[in-house]
């Protein structure tokens, strides 16, 4: 997931620990036998990530004027000398009003010509000078041109490649220690069978891996400047927290933001499919004798939990699914489910996540900040009524991802067909990963279906 790079690395971190805290202290408290609330238990998770969010960045966005003494001053009262002689400047307005936000400038009116033509225009205007333009559209559907003094993009210089490769090995013994203990190995106790653990994290780390490389080749392709991929070890659950890319520089227009978003989901699903295909077929399905059905801690699944899942396990399976609707998946399988997993939460059309950017490049800006808004919401209603473990992912995405910055440089420019038919197909995606099978379709996919 590319992160804002207002944030830098700091802030993300400490958003990170304000996460991993109400999870940390659950596993404490069970591994001294304290039992708690889980009135408590959310409690604590709302106060970690109410910390977290007064730490959050404004996501660059204009503010008011301040005066010598540091007090705002309201707009009104905002000194707007030279504006007209920046809209001279930028030569792409017919009738327009300037507004000054402290040293910024906001130009809004009829925009002269297409926007991708007027946008270079202004830059070719501007070249040589110490502002970067950001061409959007405001509230009444009319352009608007912010100049910011300065660049945008983040100055210091990238972290030497040291720290990626040590939380990069770090993470591989954290997911190593994860998937032996899965199979009933403590590796603290018999270090020697570490290899045990190693299906499962070789290829859940292949999965994140191509996802963040996805992000960073794209990135590069369009002179984004984004730093190596950080990833995240815990030493208990899963073994990780996935990974981020921070990105240092602004995308060029809507094309190049989408292209950059669209890159990490696809490339994780190019290993995800098949490392799940080819571990269905070595995973165990329970036949059906009435007991209790597996569950997600014992590495089991329903075939029907989800659209996709069925459909390769329909695959790799063949006619076993009728025999029963419950897996014991293999590490390999294990590692794709959580692949789909990981993919989907990206693919929410929600603040920075990846879904949030395709969504920003697909719809604008503006649109795109009242379909997050329904998805954030619908996601808050799934957790309280059906399932409780999204309630969580509410939460992290509200406070990790919710946030909105500048989406590109130019936010005037519409993808053409194609881009907009791969978003259209990984919003598709993102239902199939996420949508159960219907109960009445059990029978013509040949899945064995208790309810009947």
């Amino acid at each position: 997931m590319p992160a804002e790079k207002h944030g830098g690395l700091p802030a993300a971190i400490w958003m990170m620990i304000c996460c991993l805290l109400p999870i940390m202290a659950i596993y404490a408290l069970a591994a001294m036998g304290v039992v708690i609330s889980p009135m408590i238990l959310l409690l604590l998770m709302i106060l970690c990530w109410l910390a977290m969010a007064g730490h959050m960045s404004d996501g660059g966005h204009v503010h008011e004027q301040e005066d010598q003494n540091g007090n705002q001053v309201p707009e009104s009262e905002a000194d707007d000398e030279g504006g007209e002689e920046l809209v001279d400047r930028s030569g792409v307005f017919g009738r327009s009003h300037v507004r000054r936000f402290g040293s910024a400038s906001v130009i809004e009116g009829d925009l002269l010509g297409e926007p991708e033509a007027a946008f270079q225009q202004v830059k070719e205007r501007l070249a040589g000078q110490d502002v970067t333009p950001i061409l959007q559209e405001d509230e009444y559907g009319q352009a608007r041109l912010v100049l910011l003094p300065g660049s945008m993009e983040d100055g210091r210089p990238n972290r030497g490649p040291l720290i990626h490769w040590a939380l990069f090995i770090a993470t591989i013994a954290t997911t190593t220690w994860a998937g032996a203990l899965h199979q009933g190995i403590n590796l603290l106790q018999e270090p020697g069978r570490f290899a045990i653990g190693l299906p499962y994290s070789l290829t859940l780390m292949l999965i994140l891996g191509a996802h963040e490389l996805g992000h960073y080749f794209a990135a590069r392709a369009h002179g984004v400047k984004v730093t190596l991929p950080f990833f995240i070890p815990v030493p208990f659950a899963l073994g990780t927290f996935g990974a981020f890319i921070s990105m240092k520089s602004l995308p060029s227009d809507r094309r190049a933001l989408f292209d950059v978003a669209v890159a990490g989901p696809l490339a994780g699903l190019f290993f995800a499919i098949p490392a799940l295909w080819f571990g269905l077929g070595q995973s165990q399905i329970v036949e059906a004798t009435g007991e209790p059905a597996v569950t997600m801690m014992h590495h089991g699944t329903e075939v029907g939990s989800s659209v996709l899942f069925a459909f390769i396990a329909n695959l790799a399976l063949g006619d076993a699914i009728s025999q029963g609707h419950d897996i014991l998946l293999h590490p390999l399988a294990f590692a794709g489910w959580l692949g789909l997993i990981v993919t989907a939460l990206n693919l929410l059309p929600i603040g920075q996540l990846d879904g949030g950017h395709i969504s920003d490049a697909m719809f604008g800006i503006r649109r795109s900040a009242a379909i997050s808004t329904v998805a954030l919401f619908a996601l808050l209603f799934l957790g309280l009524f059906v399932w409780s473990g999204l309630l969580m992912w509410a939460l992290i995405a509200f406070f990790l991802a919710g946030s909105k910055g500048i989406a590109s440089q130019n936010d005037l420019v519409p993808l053409e067909a194609g881009r907009y038919s791969v978003g259209v197909a990984s919003f598709v995606i993102l239902f199939l990963i996420l949508i159960p099978v219907p109960h009445a379709f059990y029978e013509s996919l040949g899945i064995h279906c208790p309810y009947l």
